[in-house]
């Protein structure tokens, strides 16, 4: 197939295809007579791969951890394990974050009960030091 339909199926940009196969990612594909990229099956699967681990939030390298070992089967996954480990530590720490950010927004929410004036906008105000202390 050509790089298009290899778009197409997977959801995936023309160039983002090529980011792979620049990025090592992606195995390059045969050339046709006409020097097109001829993409197979194992290139639609290695890209569902990949589309997979970004949704887990997955970083190149990790990725390319991962694709490292899958394209070894008879090797140890311990690489894998420990991959997932520190990703698992750090989404924790990520959202341990997002909590932090929730209690501040939610505290600077509390200073406003009702809708004023800009002028008396206690959120407002607040924001303000907060800028006037940074600055």
């Amino acid at each position: 197939m050509k790089i298009g339909e290899l778009a197409g199926q997977t959801g995936y940009t023309v160039e983002a295809i090529r980011h792979y196969e620049h990025a090592g990612l992606l195995p390059k594909p045969a050339r046709s007579a006409g020097n097109y990229r001829v993409y197979e099956e194992r290139h639609l699967k290695r890209l569902q791969f990949i589309r997979h681990c970004r949704a887990l939030d997955m970083g190149l390298e990790e990725i390319r951890t991962l694709l490292a070992v899958r394209d070894q089967p008879e090797q140890s996954c311990a690489a894998v394990d420990a991959m997932l480990d520190v990703h698992i530590a750090e989404v924790g720490q990520r959202i341990a974050g997002l909590r932090a950010l929730e209690q501040q927004l939610l505290a600077l929410r509390g200073l406003c009960g009702i809708s004023q004036t800009a002028r008396d906008c206690a959120i407002l105000q607040c924001l303000g030091e907060v800028a006037d202390q940074k600055a």
